[in-house]
C-alpha cells in the first residue's frame, strides 16, 4: 500500500487528450476558403483569377504564372491555395527568405510533377542566383545543375514537367523587371471594406461554432484594420473572453469589453499604433521627428515601426511623411484628444 501511495499517480494521468487540440486546430483551419466563390471580397481578382482557370482547365494545360501583391493579411496565401484546388493539382509551398542558393530551387523545382503549383511567399526576397534560375525554369520549363566548379564546370540541361508558380509579395516595388514579367496575370490585393468584413466575420463564426450577435459584428469589423486576417483573431479573442468571462454570447458589449481588454481601439489601433501616436505629438510636438529617433522614443526597432504601424496610421490619415521626417495629421490630435500647437498646425495648413 505504501509503496502505491509513493508510486504516485500513473503514468496516464499526465497525458494530454488531443481531441480537443484537435478539433480547434480543425475549426481553425476550416476559416479558409477553398474555392473561388467561397472567397469574400477582391471581386476584380477573383474575377479575373476565375477567367485564368477556367480557361486553362477547359484547355488542359497549367495556367500562366500568377503574381499576387498586397498588404499582409489580405489573402494571397489563401488565393494559391484556391488556384491549387480549383486546378485539382498539389500544391508545393516555400518563401524567398528560404531559397538562397540556386542550388536550393532547383531541388524544389526538379522534385515537382506536371501541373503542380509552387507558392513562394515573399517572392522579392528569393537570392539573385536562384532568382536567374527561376526566370530560366518559368519561361522554358528546365534548369541547368552545374557540374564541377572552375573551368571544368559544365551545365547540364534538366527538363521540367509544365508547373505554376504564383508568387506572392508584400511590395511589388522590389521585384526585379525580368521576374514581374514572366508572370502571366498579375493580382493586387485591396484592403477589404467594412460590409466585406462582416461578411468574412459571419462566416467565420459559423464554422467556429460560436454565437455571435448581429450587432457585434459591426463593431469587430470597423476594429479590423481592412484585413481579415485581423477580423478572424479579433473574433477569437471575443470568443475567449465570452467563453471566460461572460456567457458565450458575442454580444456587443462582449466585444467591447474583449477588445478594450487586448488594447484595440475604435479605430482598429493597438498600443503600438497609440506609443507611435503619442511620441509624435506629446514629445515632438508633432514632428517632423525622424524615423530612427521616432523608434527610440516607443522602445521599438525603425523597421518594426515603419512597416507594422506606419502603414496603417498612413492610410487613415493619422501620420504624414515628409522629407524631414514624420509628422502628426490634425486627427492624430482629435484621436489623442489633444490640442495640436501653432507650430504644428503650420506643418499642415
Amino acid at each position: 500500500m505504501a509503496d502505491d501511495a509513493l508510486a504516485g499517480p500513473e503514468v496516464d494521468d499526465f497525458v494530454v487528450r488531443p481531441e480537443a487540440d484537435d478539433l480547434e486546430r480543425a475549426a481553425e483551419a476550416a476559416l479558409r476558403p477553398r474555392r473561388l466563390e467561397e472567397f469574400v471580397g477582391q471581386a476584380v481578382v477573383r474575377e479575373q483569377l476565375s477567367l485564368v482557370l477556367q480557361a486553362a482547365v477547359g484547355r488542359g494545360r497549367a495556367p500562366d504564372h500568377v503574381l499576387l501583391s498586397g498588404p499582409p493579411g489580405l489573402g494571397k496565401t489563401t488565393l494559391a491555395m484556391i488556384i491549387a484546388a480549383e486546378l485539382g493539382a498539389s500544391l508545393r509551398v516555400t518563401s524567398g527568405p528560404a531559397i538562397q542558393h540556386a542550388g536550393d530551387l532547383a531541388a524544389v523545382l526538379s522534385s515537382l510533377d506536371e501541373g503542380e503549383v509552387l507558392f513562394i511567399d515573399e517572392i522579392h526576397r528569393i537570392a539573385r542566383p536562384a532568382e536567374e534560375l527561376l526566370y530560366v525554369a518559368m519561361e522554358d520549363f528546365r534548369v541547368d545543375i552545374i557540374v564541377g566548379k572552375g573551368a571544368g564546370a559544365s551545365a547540364i540541361p534538366l527538363s521540367l514537367p509544365p508547373f505554376t508558380v504564383v508568387g506572392a509579395t508584400t511590395r511589388a516595388g522590389l521585384l526585379p523587371a525580368p521576374l514581374r514579367d514572366r508572370f502571366g496575370f498579375t493580382g493586387h490585393l485591396d484592403f477589404y471594406s467594412p460590409d466585406e468584413l462582416e461578411r468574412v466575420l459571419v462566416r467565420s463564426a459559423r464554422l467556429m461554432g460560436v454565437d455571435l450577435a448581429p450587432d457585434a459584428v459591426p463593431e469587430i469589423a470597423m476594429r479590423s484594420r481592412g484585413t481579415p486576417r485581423i477580423a478572424n483573431r479579433l473574433l477569437r479573442r471575443v470568443r475567449d473572453w465570452a467563453q471566460v468571462r461572460g456567457d458565450g454570447t458575442l454580444s456587443l458589449d462582449a466585444a467591447r469589453a474583449a477588445l478594450q481588454v487586448y488594447e484595440v481601439d475604435f479605430l482598429g489601433l493597438d498600443r503600438l499604433d497609440r506609443a507611435v501616436l503619442t511620441a509624435l505629438c506629446t514629445r515632438f510636438g508633432g514632428g517632423p521627428v525622424g524615423l530612427t529617433t521616432l523608434a527610440v522614443a516607443v522602445g521599438e526597432e525603425p523597421e518594426t515601426v515603419e512597416t507594422v504601424a506606419e502603414p496603417f496610421l498612413v492610410r487613415e490619415g493619422l501620420v504624414g511623411r515628409t522629407a524631414r521626417g514624420r509628422i502628426a495629421m490634425p486627427a492624430a490630435w482629435v484621436h489623442l484628444g489633444l490640442t495640436p500647437p501653432a507650430q504644428a498646425e503650420s506643418l499642415f495648413g
